[in-house]
């Protein structure tokens, strides 16, 4: 049984359904999605389907992003956030032009149940941005930092590899937790079409929203699957890529 953790997927059914194939998914193994599964290229409300079905065969985890939270107020009131429709919701909202208001209904459940964060029992934490409180994300004052922070991995990248654990130089927050699997900030803005590794946290959003792939990563081996780049699976779509 293997447990892998799979980055933003933006919209593009067709990058997850290859890289699930790629990775050679098989029901034994537990799926962990960190969020941003809409926004972006034109099948986010086919992305949300596919998921609810794959729940029903395979062990998965759902953790929420911050499109999904906007997402998530769409469907509820059906007013959309201008922030949010400039920066992938108007291709979301088309994506549902098919779907019935009952399908939303369960979409938004589906929404609705997702976790902020998910720690498994070997004590790695899971969450699509990360959190600033120096007692741990359990003690987080702010739950939008979960799906919003960028300083967690920006504290991570600034790290040197060689302080240990148990100095007083390393900061609380990297200790409470064996590993960290993050999205929400794309590798490809430091250039890299893999997933990045800082001391222990480990950033899986491979900008499959702009010019780069989506990945999974096999948590125990770290072996890498990815897709094809999402704008090559949608050559006549921008993506997320607009000026």
């Amino acid at each position: 049984m293997r447990t892998f953790a799979i980055g933003d997927i933006h919209g593009g059914l067709k990058g997850l359904t290859q890289l699930l194939e790629r990775a050679k998914v098989t029901e034994s193994d537990t799926l962990i999605f960190v969020g941003d599964y809409v926004d972006g290229w034109s099948e986010s409300a086919q992305v949300i389907q596919y998921l609810i079905e794959l729940s029903k065969t395979n062990n998965c985890v759902f953790i929420k992003g911050n499109h999904d939270v906007w997402c998530e107020d769409w469907l509820r009131t059906g007013q959309g956030e201008p922030v949010w429709l400039v920066h992938g919701g108007k291709e979301t909202v088309d994506s549902y032009e098919t779907f019935s208001e009952e399908d939303k209904k369960r979409h938004l459940y589906f929404f609705e149940d997702m976790q902020l964060y998910h720690i498994d029992e070997q004590n790695r934490l899971f969450i699509h941005a990360g959190f600033t409180s120096m007692h741990g994300v359990e003690r987080e004052v702010h739950k939008e930092n979960c799906y919003f922070d960028r300083t967690l991995w920006e504290l991570a990248l600034t790290m040197d590899d060689r302080i240990k654990k148990d100095s007083e130089l390393y900061p609380n927050r990297l200790k409470h937790y064996l590993e960290i699997y993050i999205g929400h900030t794309p590798t490809t803005n430091y250039n890299q079409d893999q997933p990045m590794n800082a001391v222990n946290v480990w950033n899986v959003d491979t900008g499959a929203a702009f010019t780069g792939k989506l990945s999974a990563i096999d948590i125990e081996t770290k072996e890498v699957f990815q897709s094809d780049t999402l704008k090559d699976l949608y050559p006549n779509e921008l993506g997320r890529n607009k000026s």
